[in-house]
């Protein structure tokens, strides 16, 4: 870079000339015109209104010259590499980005251009093309530099010196700005004439007219019916490229660990039928909370391994979470800082417990759901029977192995659930009697199993069950998880 601007400074004299002998590319000498405030600035939103180009002093043609120019907007680029480059520009960038206080050491660039550059690349290419025949030389499209990659390569060295950090393909945070043009729509209609099947109405699409769409087309569309449609050089646009917006955002942070829940009254998720909640919180708004707060996230998604019922206690070791936190303005957190956010969580409420949190990889929250069915948990259920029942009348239970169950998808979740026969494995049971009328039983399962079910039979939708083993009718009053037998996140020190 050094070496050439050493060079260009050396010929300023023949670029002066060549810009007024060369239509294409156009002279960076000319301007788009002035005004006293010059470029406008960001808005709350990031958003920029178009920017007016600033007239050199040097310029050796008078304003209204330029503003008449036929060439004062790159027909190629839209003004892209002629007024988007100067350090103006990435000032404002960097403006937006410390004002949205994300916390990053790296960064990679981003740019979201108007679909008609697609269009005029490709003309711009078949033209050149044509004009390499004639010299018995032969160019491919991959020859040529696509505008895109041309501009980041302008902008990454810029953005890296203003913001003070490298930048990295694989950085979590983004830095992007969205361009527009008002002539995308009229300069893209011929494509959806000759491909129409490249051109569906999405949701949330504003146009049919999308990059993607119309990077489809033109490798659909055959040259001579392209340049049927469409000029080669392309013509003078009317108007400059806006600088729509320019974004940040952070790639999302996972956070794992394993929850005890302790009351009978609190759901896993918000629990909300028809609108109207029916509990105040849940397992998932306890936890999460918390961690929204401390890394400043917009939003969150919560998994787990399975669910336990709003009644149902999770005990023993707990069951494995993890959280994504979508956007976070944080990252950057200490083992001693995530036990102390445990530690707060634990002091908030006294029906959750949480332990083990950590940040984890995106993809070791897969490891959670692998294999989930093969895994095994264990449950304690208070059990009443309608007629009197004998330490003896029991006792056979505890020599049940591996018992194949048939459930049909359970009565009370068919609203969430499609109708389906699985089969689970009850591994193994063993009863602790109680009184004439109750029992409690230790069951080792496969997960997936439904136990209140396997207890009660569902009107004969789960077989066997405790019910038609027993010959009695059977009903369970109280369920608790015992443990969840995953070996996942790794267990922390405590």
């Amino acid at each position: 870079m050094k070496d050439l601007k050493q060079f260009l400074e050396g010929n300023q004299e023949e670029e002066d000339r060549a810009c007024f002998d060369v239509a294409d590319p156009p002279c960076k000498r000319f301007r788009h015109g002035h005004t006293e405030e010059g470029a406008d600035d960001l808005n709350q939103n990031g958003v920029l209104s178009q920017i007016p180009l600033a007239n050199d002093g040097n310029a050796d043609v008078e304003n209204s010259d330029v503003e008449n120019s036929a060439v004062e907007v790159c027909n190629v680029c839209l003004g892209i590499l002629q007024e988007f480059c100067e350090i103006d520009f990435v000032k404002k960038m960097c403006e937006k980005v410390n004002s949205s206080d994300f916390q990053f050491t790296s960064f990679v660039f981003s740019v979201s251009l108007p679909p008609q550059l697609s269009v005029r690349e490709h003309a711009a290419w078949l033209l050149v093309k044509q004009e390499m025949g004639k010299l018995d030389l032969s160019l491919a499209k991959d020859d040529i530099v696509q505008l895109k990659e041309a501009y980041k390569w302008i902008i990454h060295p810029q953005l890296s010196e203003e913001l003070g950090v490298p930048t990295d393909g694989k950085s979590l945070f983004e830095v992007s700005v969205v361009f527009a043009h008002p002539e995308t729509d009229e300069e893209c209609r011929f494509l959806a004439t000759v491909c129409p099947d490249c051109f569906k109405p999405a949701k949330n699409k504003q146009s049919v007219f999308t990059r993607m769409a119309v990077i489809k087309a033109l490798e659909k569309i055959k040259e001579e019916d392209f340049l049927k449609h469409f000029p080669c050089p392309p013509s003078s646009p009317k108007n400059l490229c806006v600088a729509l917006e320019i974004q940040c955002n952070n790639g999302a942070v996972f956070v794992a660990g394993r929850y005890n829940k302790y009351s009978r009254n609190l759901p896993q998720t918000p629990w909300i039928i028809d609108g109207e909640r029916k509990l105040e919180s849940s397992v998932e708004e306890l936890i999460s909370e918390h961690l929204m707060a401390e890394f400043k996230a917009d939003s969150f998604n919560f998994s787990s391994s399975g669910r336990e019922d709003v009644d149902v206690r999770t005990l023993g070791n707990g069951r494995p979470f993890a959280i994504e936190l979508v956007n976070p303005h944080r990252i950057h957190f200490t083992a001693e800082e995530m036990k102390g956010f445990q530690q707060t969580i634990n002091n908030s409420s006294d029906k959750i417990q949480v332990r083990d949190l950590q940040l984890v990889t995106r993809e070791a929250i897969g490891r959670m759901k692998e294999g989930e069915e093969e895994k095994t948990k264990t449950y304690s259920a208070l059990i009443w029977t309608d007629k009197t029942i004998q330490k003896e009348h029991i006792a056979f239970l505890d020599d049940i192995k591996e018992l194949k169950l048939d459930q049909k998808t359970p009565l009370r979740v068919l609203h969430r659930r499609p109708l389906a026969l699985r089969c689970r494995i009850i591994h193994t049971m063993k009863s602790q009697y109680i009184d004439e009328h109750h029992f409690r039983l230790h069951l080792k399962t496969q997960a997936g199993t439904y136990i209140k079910e396997f207890v009660h039979g569902d009107f004969g939708r789960t077989k066997p069950n405790i019910g038609s083993l027993l010959n009695r009718t059977t009903d369970i009053l109280e369920l608790d998880v015992e443990s969840v037998d995953i070996d996942w996140p790794p267990a922390l020190e405590n």
